[in-house]
């Protein structure tokens, strides 16, 4: 696929390739990243994520294909680019041996900021990200929460319209992962964009405007997540019995109704079934209750983008038993 330079998009990428050795990280990875927007890049271990976003942001050169932000081609004008972005990795780029704000004064330093604008940004992001308190703590004593909130303070000194976050949620517990995602929406709320990548699927199932699936150095899918739910199935209707003896009665009756295939788990008297249209949902209620069977539960749900990424992969998200890549 080609895609057209224009001013709507922030990244356009098109067959990037990249070979270490005999091993093809990168295989022709092509994205289309519009202004605005959170661009999610969702793949297990390996599966070429982060040497993609090494490519975009000018870290590696591409063996092959082409990529530019902002209209500016990551190879001839690397420096442009290098001006429109913020890169946050996989692990902390601060030291260790230096306070919070010593690190945030360094990076802004290195910007070009004065030593009184350096003070400064350093004392408006420490804020913002919540480390006011531990601003003159040595980074040992922090947190991996704080580190990673630390990292994200360091890539914003800038203020880019283009931010990388490389699964910045990686190792973090769920409160300080939601932390997280509020900040990324108030910056995307703010008018930047991001491309992030992540192996959790429900990272992102929330935060992702558009979502490209990447496995073995390829987009395999790329859509909304309801166009990728969506292109597994449809809904599925769960239902919990009264009486566990009523199984194999009720499974003939929600076959015969729907006509599809029902599975049962007869130690929890619950029984699962695609759902072609969720109005059905109340007449086949009606006729299980036409026929006297009592139901305890009932959802109906959409697909997952675990079972998304285990349908067109053939194996789950979580996979770890590969190289990084």
């Amino acid at each position: 696929m080609t895609f057209t330079p224009t001013s709507a998009l922030a990244v356009e990428a098109d067959g990037l390739v990249k070979v270490f050795g005999k091993q093809r990280a990168v295989d022709g990875v092509s994205l289309a990243v519009p202004r605005g927007s959170v661009y999610g890049v969702l793949g297990p271990n390996g599966a070429g994520k982060t040497t993609t976003i090494k490519m975009l942001a000018t870290l590696l050169d591409p063996d092959g294909g082409s990529a530019r932000i902002f209209g500016h081609d990551v190879v001839a004008r690397p420096n442009a680019v290098r001006s429109l972005i913020g890169v946050t990795g996989q692990y902390a780029s601060v030291d260790e041996a230096l306070s919070a704000t010593e690190n945030l004064i360094i990076f802004a330093r290195l910007l070009g900021l004065s030593r009184v604008d350096a003070r400064r940004r350093a004392t408006e992001l420490l804020e913002e990200f919540a480390l006011a308190e531990a601003a003159n703590k040595p980074l040992k004593n922090f947190s991996g929460g704080m580190r990673r909130r630390l990292d994200l303070a360091a890539s914003l000194i800038a203020t880019p319209p283009l931010l990388f976050l490389d699964e910045p949620t990686t190792g973090l517990d769920p409160r300080t992962r939601a932390q997280m995602w509020d900040t990324i929406r108030t910056l995307v709320a703010e008018g930047a964009t991001v491309l992030l990548t992540t192996q959790y699927l429900d990272e992102a199932d929330q935060l992702a405007d558009r979502i490209a699936v990447i496995d073995h150095g390829r987009v395999i899918a790329d859509g909304t997540a309801d166009q990728l739910k969506a292109s597994v199935g449809g809904s599925s209707v769960h239902l919990t019995l009264v009486d566990r003896d009523q199984l194999d009665e009720a499974r003939r009756i929600i076959g015969d109704f729907l006509d599809v295939s029902v599975q049962t788990s007869p130690e929890a008297g619950r029984l699962t079934a695609a759902l072609p249209d969720p109005n059905l949902t109340a007449d086949l209620l009606i006729r299980l209750r036409d026929w006297e069977i009592e139901i305890e539960e009932i959802t109906v749900s959409k697909p997952t983008l675990d079972e998304v990424f285990l349908t067109i992969t053939g194996h789950p998200a979580d996979d770890t038993e590969r190289s990084a890549a």
